[in-house]
């Protein structure tokens, strides 16, 4: 005779371990150097790279997907080379600021991308974000030099840009097992 309690305890037990199994490991790590912040940050994915691939490069849809964008466009093609305008609003507890970036986009298609701020609110932005395939699927190494240029992030400086970097991290491997699960 089939225990239906003890049948439902095991099975929640199997999907909450599958569903916490399936969680992507986010790790961000930043660092002050001068007016410069440099973020390290690595994720570890259950997803295959090309999929990783896809929603990093899905740049006309990113504002569909990371909350902070208000639209981001691919505004020019040349080749791996884009040309990608964002505008949106950064949020750290009651704060909040716009924020607007045209930024140089190198593509090394499923190994790494690699982004540079022409003109926008920050300072100065420099960023590669490198691809490869780990244990689970994908593991992503994302390093970035940002020199903010808002006045809340450079009050709240460190935790400001982890806390912003964690939750495009989170959206996007989000995005990834939605994409995946499709």
């Amino acid at each position: 005779m089939i225990n239906l309690p003890r049948l439902a305890a095991s099975l929640a037990v199997i999907l909450s371990s599958a569903v916490f199994a399936a969680e992507p490991e986010i790790v961000v790590g930043v660092e002050k150097s001068g007016d410069t912040f440099v973020v390290d940050a690595r994720v570890d994915l259950p997803v295959p790279v090309r999929q990783a691939w896809g929603v990093l490069t899905d740049f006309d849809s990113m504002a569909s997907v990371l909350s902070n964008l208000r639209s981001s466009k691919i505004e020019r093609r040349a080749g791996n080379v884009l040309y990608v305008a964002q505008e949106g609003i950064a949020r750290f507890g009651v704060f909040s600021y716009t924020f607007n970036s045209l930024r140089e986009i190198r593509l090394e298609p499923m190994r790494r991308i690699i982004a540079r701020q022409l003109t926008g609110t920050a300072s100065s932005f420099e960023s590669e974000t490198a691809l490869s395939e780990g244990g689970r699927g994908t593991v992503v190494h994302y390093h970035a030099e940002i020199a903010p240029g808002s006045a809340i992030a450079r009050v709240f400086g460190g935790p400001f840009i982890r806390h912003e970097v964690e939750e495009q991290l989170a959206a996007m491997a989000a995005e990834m097992a939605r994409r995946a699960a499709l």
